[in-house]
């Protein structure tokens, strides 16, 4: 039987972008209903994105770094830590259903939004159908729609990869055993976050990247940094692979073997588990796209203008769905813009050259606006310095010297197009340096500006007084 339901506002999806929309239509009276399926009320980030990995990355971190501490003031035992990956495991359980029913499901309640679990699709302009799932056989129908649907892992086209198991982002947090060894295929953010969750658990780790360095999308310094870090606590990189084919078998019988060429050459790399990170995709197959004439591109992503309207003035779409940055920050931004155009003609629209991107590694990687080789593409000419955080006080005195920061400038007017960061606490830094590329601050009001000492912010500050002295001869608190 068919039930039929009307609202002002529907929503394809459960994650950010519907709870950022739904957020925005209660300021504004509005009655609201979303369709959920896949993950749990919550989507990515609580689920299997942000929390989880970032809880997981703290274990590890907390297992691996007591036994290397620079301190001479401080020694350890034979004792050293030991690590209980079936454990975190269910604390990671626990932390995350407590926050997805405190932010997502009460706020849900709160807003009075009506939850359908389901497959959905559309319709017809602003009409969903559940076609599966516990609420099948429902219609909902609103003056607007929202398609929020969000991302999954993407798996590459890789020669033998149906045959073979393999772990990635979403699987391995409902691993009970931790792998002994593992080939990480890829070198973005997924991949680094995972490869050290896992080598500081206790796996060994080999990572394989396309490139001639990790973190390839971003600053050039970042990546060459990082793998240096990397390396310098036990984690293999190889760089420059053409990956070949997976087979299961190996040296053992129960490994997985990767062939590769590698500068030209070829090699096979072995190990117990295989986890593929080489991107995500858009959650837009099979909703109805096409069939209220909503166009995606060649990824999958739902294509709308700067105002998040698609080709059917009736649906917008917010979120990972539409394509880069997929971020959750971002996602929630553009849900609550989507609603701010679809009911008060608002014309809300995002910079997306001020959105951060941070990688929460240890150090942690974190970036806003251009980079040196994007400004000299553009210009013919680049302004930029680079400190490294080796000469920064603060990072002598806890003796964790990890990292640099780099500044680009424009040429003509010192304005700040780009930051980017490699250290202690650069997920804590970039929103200062965040501030400065929104609202076009100089060089030279970072300089002016005082900052608390020691602190690691120091160092974005000291990038900018590169443009202006020898750092290398500055006392600590020189202005």
């Amino acid at each position: 039987m068919t039930v039929n339901h009307s609202y002002d506002l529907v929503i394809l999806g459960g994650g950010a972008a519907a709870f950022a929309a739904i957020t925005e239509a209660d300021r504004r009276g509005l009655s609201t209903a979303m369709v959920n399926t896949g993950l749990p009320l919550g989507g990515t980030c609580v689920n299997v994105g942000c929390v989880p990995s970032k809880h997981l990355l703290e274990v590890g971190k907390t297992a691996h770094e007591p036994p290397h501490n620079p301190f001479d003031a401080v020694e350890y035992d034979d004792d050293q830590p030991a690590t209980n990956w079936a454990t975190a495991i269910d604390e990671k359980d626990e932390i995350v259903s407590s926050l997805r029913e405190q932010n997502y499901v009460d706020v849900a309640d709160h807003f009075g939004t009506d939850i359908y679990e389901g497959y959905g699709r559309l319709a017809s302009d602003a009409t969903i159908e559940v076609v599966d799932g516990a609420d099948a056989g429902t219609t909902i129908t609103g003056e607007k729609a929202l398609v929020a649907t969000g991302s999954s892992p993407r798996i590459a086209p890789i020669d033998g990869i149906e045959s073979v198991d393999y772990e990635t982002s979403e699987s391995i947090l409902e691993r009970r055993d931790l792998p002994e060894s593992v080939i990480m295929i890829g070198g973005g953010y997924v991949a680094l976050e995972w490869s050290q969750i896992l080598h500081h658990m206790g796996t060994d780790v080999t990572i394989l990247q396309r490139s001639s360095h990790v973190l390839s999308g971003m600053e050039g310094q970042l990546g060459r940094e990082l793998q240096r870090c990397f390396e310098a606590e036990g984690i293999e990189i190889v760089t420059d692979v053409d990956i070949q084919r997976v087979s299961e078998g190996g040296e053992t019988g129960d490994d997985v073997a990767v062939e590769a060429t590698v500068t030209g050459d070829s090699q096979t790399f072995t190990a117990g588990d295989l986890f593929v990170a080489t991107g995500v995709t858009p959650n837009t197959d099979d909703i109805g796209l096409e069939d209220v004439g909503i166009e995606t591109d060649g990824s999958g992503a739902v294509v709308v203008d700067d105002e998040f309207r698609t080709a059917n003035p009736a649906v917008y779409a917010a979120g990972d769905c539409i394509g880069e940055p997929m971020l959750e920050t971002v996602a929630a931004k553009e849900g609550n813009h989507a609603v701010k155009n679809a009911f008060g003609a608002e014309s809300a629209t995002i910079d997306y050259h001020a959105v951060p991107k941070v990688v929460f590694t240890s150090p942690e990687v974190a970036a806003v606006g251009t980079t040196e080789l994007e400004y000299m593409n553009d210009h013919g000419t680049c302004t930029c310095r680079t400190v490294e955080m080796e000469d920064v006080p603060k990072a002598k005195a806890v003796e964790d010297t990890r990292g640099l920061v780099q500044v680009v400038k424009h040429h003509e007017t010192d304005e700040i197009v780009g930051v980017h960061m490699v250290g202690p606490r650069a997920a804590d830094m970039i929103p200062e340096a965040t501030l400065a590329v929104k609202f076009g601050l100089t060089v030279d009001d970072i300089i002016d500006t005082i900052h608390p000492f020691p602190t690691f912010s120091e160092a974005f500050k000291h990038a900018c007084q590169a443009f202006r002295r020898d750092t290398s001869t500055m006392s600590c608190c020189v202005e």
